[in-house]
């Protein structure tokens, strides 16, 4: 089980009560396991903290939610945007929001992209879409309403900043503010079109279509056609085996499709663009 706290104080003085108790340090994205005394299970604890906020000038700030967000057109809405969300960043390959978590605000994305994933019974996972600068996440729409646990994993796939928006305003905004709900809606279409070009590609497509789709979403995504990944990380993506996606790869290069590197793949440009 995974809890998602915006406060370590809290948990650590569940600690000191006798209710949890630590088993190791915070690694890197800031990931505690607890043991829950009451319940005898291992709690996974993601701090996002003071390490993810950043200070950013106001103006700045206001820029960065017009260019990405120009849709939010009631000054009042931009004013409050502003007042009560909170800038945080994350390092590439960062967890901000993990299976069984509760959220507790929703991302605007500013800067950069996450990625995000579902984890099968069998432990294996499946890529199942992007979010790019100026979209949300509307898995966090549904959680931070309903109070629900995540389904999924949301992780950096650079380094990107987002605004977090404090769960009590999601609701409350969509009955004052006309443009709010109508992000809200157009989010929650988008990425069940998305959802539906995933389902297309595992039913109808062969593994090298859909190796080439996620090659050429990797480079939509990040803007470059220089993609920093291993075969592993792709096979993971897609659900596949790592000697396969290698294999398919090769023969890509062959092909003129890809250049092959360390760690890195080259799209080639005539690919990009169809």
């Amino acid at each position: 089980m995974t809890v998602l706290v915006l406060n370590p104080v809290k948990a650590f003085s569940h600690c000191r009560s006798g209710k949890l108790f630590l088993r190791r340090q915070p690694d890197r994205a800031k990931r505690c396991t607890f043991l829950d005394i009451s319940h005898e299970k291992w709690v996974n604890l993601i701090f996002l903290t003071e390490m993810n906020e950043v200070q950013i000038p106001q103006e700045e700030l206001a820029r960065l939610v017009q260019v990405n967000y120009p849709q939010l057109g009631e000054m009042n809405l931009k004013e409050e945007i502003l007042t009560v969300g909170k800038a945080l960043r994350f390092e590439e390959g960062e967890v901000m929001m993990d299976y069984g978590s509760y959220v507790r605000f929703v991302p605007l994305i500013l800067e950069g992209s996450i990625k995000v994933t579902r984890e099968g019974n069998d432990g294996t996972e499946i890529l199942l879409y992007y979010i790019k600068a100026g979209e949300s996440c509307t898995m966090s729409f549904t959680c931070c309403m309903l109070n629900k646990k995540s389904e999924i994993r949301t992780e950096a796939e650079e380094d990107t900043l987002v605004l977090g928006i404090p769960l009590k305003y999601i609701d409350e905004w969509m009955n004052r503010y006309p443009t709010w709900k109508n992000f809200v809606m157009l989010s929650y279409d988008n990425r069940m079109l998305e959802l539906i070009k995933t389902i297309d590609s595992l039913v109808f497509q062969k593994m090298d279509e859909r190796l080439l789709k996620y090659l050429q979403t990797k480079v939509e995504t990040k803007g470059t056609d220089v993609i920093g990944v291993t075969h592993q990380e792709i096979a993971t993506d897609l659900n596949a085996s790592r000697e396969a996606i290698s294999r398919l790869l090769k023969q890509m290069e062959k092909q003129g499709l890809v250049q092959l590197g360390r760690n890195m793949i080259r799209v080639k440009k005539k690919q990009v663009s169809e």
